[in-house]
């Protein structure tokens, strides 16, 4: 019954291969390298932050200092995704009420010179929360052929204060898909979401409009005349106005009516259209094939798979990062987020509630004691004034 029990367990189990993992556990000051490409770069320290369920398994790498780029990357075995799934996933906590900031990481070479990564080294992959503002999006950011090249759909990123997971599929069959919180929120193929290659069809260069072609619906009636009664003036002066009586041409000048809007005045003339019989419809500049196009089956192709990293300006510092799996199962990426993310998110509610629970009570002990004292004052201003009245009273005795 054991073996039965333990085979289906493995049957259960995920198969994929867990290309890079890290969960911020003990040693890991020794996988990552900051960079030093600048002086100043933020300090990146371990922390779980406010809410959490177990301190050691949530702590993450936690952004610290304020108005800084921040630059570290950690290096793993090459591998290349041809033929399989590559599977990005990591969690993001933006503690601090983000006002400004990036919470991506980047999917790097193998030949990265880590002491040098900074925010012009180059990259296959970047993704995750970008928010700023009104601006919160979720970047996924492919590069092909040497060109970054953004998403063209809008996928609307977490900015408040709990983790959230941030996972991206891209397949062998050039289809993608982005989850948040091990929901789909967006998914489609490489070529029609992004534009890494060029149009298949191109407007036909030797192509031109007819010069007989007429593109306009309605024309002027020519039948149609101006009334002779038409042209008004847009002002008339008031008849209701009087010269005032104390009026001196000499002192004032000569005196004018005011002026008001003519009832009568009917606008610029304008001949009434018709259907212009001539019209052949809207000209379309007929399309040939791009010669410059060529499909490319391997769109989803990395060739060198071997770090990561995070490049990021921040305002307002606070952000965990955690739980970075990359691997070609996304059974795989939904056992880890079983383990780590999952038991995360509730004890991490739990916590939260309780707090704000908690600091609402004792924002309205607070208004509870200004109000008490706002009436304690009230009530010693009005017996200081009937002490006053009663004294000024006895003074007049």
């Amino acid at each position: 019954m054991l073996r039965q029990v333990l085979a289906l367990a493995l049957v259960a189990g995920a198969v994929g291969k867990v290309y890079f993992k890290e969960e911020f556990g003990e040693g890991w000051e020794s996988r990552w390298v900051q960079s030093a490409h600048k002086d100043d770069y933020g300090k990146f320290i371990l922390s779980a932050g406010n809410y959490y369920g177990d301190a050691k398994r949530d702590a993450g790498l936690k952004t610290s200092q304020d108005a800084r780029f921040y630059a570290i990357s950690s290096k793993f075995p090459t591998f290349t995704n041809k033929g399989k799934s590559l599977v990005l996933q990591f969690t993001t906590k933006h503690e601090q009420h983000i006002d400004c900031g990036g919470g991506y990481i980047k999917v790097l070479a193998s030949d990265i010179n880590q002491e040098d990564f900074h925010g012009e080294t180059p990259y296959s992959i970047m993704f995750g929360s970008d928010i700023c503002g009104a601006t919160k999006r979720v970047h996924v950011i492919i590069t092909y052929k040497g060109k970054n090249h953004l998403i063209k759909k809008d996928i609307k990123a977490k900015d408040d204060e709990l983790t959230h997971l941030y996972t991206l599929v891209l397949n062998p069959d050039n289809t993608y898909e982005v989850q948040i919180d091990g929901e789909k929120v967006e998914s489609g193929d490489l070529e029609s979401d992004w534009d890494l290659l060029p149009e298949k069809k191109i407007k036909d260069p030797d192509a031109k409009k007819p010069e007989d072609w007429d593109d306009k619906e309605y024309i002027d009636d020519p039948d149609d005349t101006k009334p002779e009664d038409w042209d008004k003036p847009e002002h008339i002066p008031d008849p209701d106005a009087k010269k005032p009586e104390d009026w001196d041409d000499e002192m004032d000048g000569e005196w004018q009516p005011a002026m008001i809007d003519n009832p009568e005045y009917k606008g610029e003339w304008k001949p009434k259209q018709i259907k212009n019989p001539a019209y052949k419809g809207k000209w379309i500049h007929p399309l040939i094939d791009n010669p410059e196009y060529a499909p490319d089956d391997d769109l989803y192709l990395i060739s060198d798979v071997g770090a990561v990293g995070f490049d990021l300006w921040q305002v307002k510092s606070g952000t965990i990062f955690d739980n970075i799996l990359i691997t070609d199962s996304i059974d795989e990426a939904k056992e880890h987020a079983a383990e780590f993310f999952e038991p995360l998110v509730e004890a991490e509610k739990e916590k939260k509630a309780a707090a704000d629970e908690a600091e609402k009570a004792k924002l309205e002990e607070e208004q509870a004691k200004a109000k008490e004292a706002e009436e304690e004052k009230k009530d010693d201003d009005e017996e200081e004034e009937v002490e006053a009245e009663e004294e000024e009273a006895h003074d007049e005795l």
